[in-house]
């Protein structure tokens, strides 16, 4: 397979360098793990996986460590896809993550889970509940992580179980740390998921 490294962006590069060697040798050992469909979609069409997955390349042990949480968190686990979506996209808007933002965007849209995520999130009362607290939720922890509002922690029993409320708070500290390593490295995404919805509508 010849893969050429492509960077998008509006022509921001990345801060780091990959070459398509090391992408190859890192991507070629998880590509198979659900955390990385959609980027294994765009390896079988000849195209590099997304600048997040390319910059994780140059640390294979960071990747294969971000593969492990495919199962258990997303595109896993206990919660519905829905809610996992709007939680993502309302931490990466609010830390002014582009990638992450943009790309789960398109994804909802492409799937079929949500038709404007962004108005659903600056709209969350016409959410269903267990949508709307998980977003209450996620901007609560962003504020304050220690004094999560006492009405809220109500909800938050009410709706969840336990189980389900140790894997919600811990995606919303995971797509944290995926918005400020994105940030930081300048990755960005350039609609290289548009290529799915071509396909579907073929």
């Amino acid at each position: 397979m010849s893969i050429a490294v492509t960077m998008f962006g509006g022509g921001t590069q990345m801060r780091v360098t990959v070459s398509p060697e090391q992408i190859r040798a890192a991507f070629e050992q998880v590509k198979d793990d659900p955390s990385f469909h959609e980027s294994r979609g765009l390896w079988e069409r000849g195209r590099p996986p997304v600048e997040m997955i390319q910059a994780m390349c140059l640390r294979p042990e960071i990747l294969r460590g971000f593969a492990g949480f495919g199962d258990c968190v997303y595109p896993g686990g206990l919660l519905e896809r829905r809610v996992k979506e709007l939680v993502i996209i309302t931490a990466s808007e609010r830390n002014d993550c582009q990638f992450c933002t943009n790309s789960h965007c398109d994804l909802v849209r492409i799937s079929d889970i949500i038709a404007d995520p962004l108005v659903a999130i600056a709209h969350p009362h016409g959410l269903a509940p267990r949508e709307r607290v998980a977003v209450e939720y996620t901007r609560a922890a962003m504020t304050d992580s220690n004094h999560i509002p006492d009405a809220l922690r109500r909800e938050l029993k009410e709706l969840f179980t336990d189980p389900e409320l140790v894997e919600l708070s811990f995606l919303i500290g995971f797509i944290n740390m995926l918005n400020l390593f994105n940030n930081l490295l300048e990755v960005r995404y350039g609609g290289e998921y548009a290529v799915f919805a071509q396909n579907a509508s073929a």
